[in-house]
């Protein structure tokens, strides 16, 4: 029974701060008492929990909270952030998506190292978006986007090479490298086993004999070619 004890402190755990850092404890208790008002000082079960979920999990770079009391006086709050997996940057504006292609906004507070694409990306979301993608095509492109990118997390040499991708105006996407002046014209997100297949070889076959920056492009778009300009 918790009816007379009183509400002494806040403890804030951000479980996944090691990985990403949006979202501090002492910001979280400052949204609590500018949105929902003061704990301290009131009775446990007068404190209504779920509004303070809600209100946590109205932050865009939370993926979710929990927030409940025990009889030591504390009012516990728990919040996992969300988790990009790649950055879009149209012009001067962007986005994060996480790897469900759920969308929200950059935070001003931290930027992670993960990967950029740049250039003209075919999605029209209003500013401070969060949430799902609702044309179709845009979802389906942007979901294509993050398994490219899944694709070059997943091998280590891809992930240290390539470094941003860029959108053309028509559509191709084109692969741009820590190192070396070539640019890698990859074309629609898909069949990436034959394409990286390729690109391993234009390093392993091409490069040893022409050597680093013999080429502004290298286009991997057609089927058992590598056209080298």
């Amino acid at each position: 029974e918790r009816g007379g004890i009183v509400c002494k402190r806040i403890q804030v755990d951000v479980k996944d701060s090691l990985e990403v850092q949006f979202i501090s404890s002492a910001e979280i208790k400052k949204s609590i008492t500018k949105e929902y008002g003061r704990c301290i000082g009131k009775q446990l079960d007068s404190i209504d929990l779920q509004k303070i979920e809600t209100i946590i999990d109205n932050k865009s770079a939370v993926f979710k909270s929990q927030v409940f009391t025990t009889k030591d006086s504390t009012l516990h709050v728990e919040v996992t952030q969300r988790k990009p997996i790649v950055r879009f940057q149209k012009g001067r504006s962007g986005f994060y998506a996480s790897q469900d292609g759920y969308i929200f906004p950059l935070q001003a507070s931290y930027s992670p190292h993960i990967q950029i694409v740049d250039g003209h990306i075919p999605v029209k979301i209003s500013e401070g978006h969060k949430g799902e993608i609702e044309n179709p095509d845009e979802k389906k492109w942007v979901l294509d986007i993050i398994s490219l990118v899944q694709f070059i997390e997943s091998n280590k040499d891809w992930k240290r090479i390539i470094v941003q991708i860029h959108v053309r105006e028509n559509g191709d996407l084109v692969l741009v490298p820590r190192e070396g002046e070539e640019k890698f014209i990859l074309g629609y997100p898909d069949q990436f086993e034959d394409k990286f297949e390729k690109l391993k070889k234009y390093y392993t076959a091409i490069v040893p004999k022409a050597g680093t920056n013999k080429y502004k492009t290298v286009d991997l778009r057609y089927k058992g070619q590598i056209i080298c300009k």
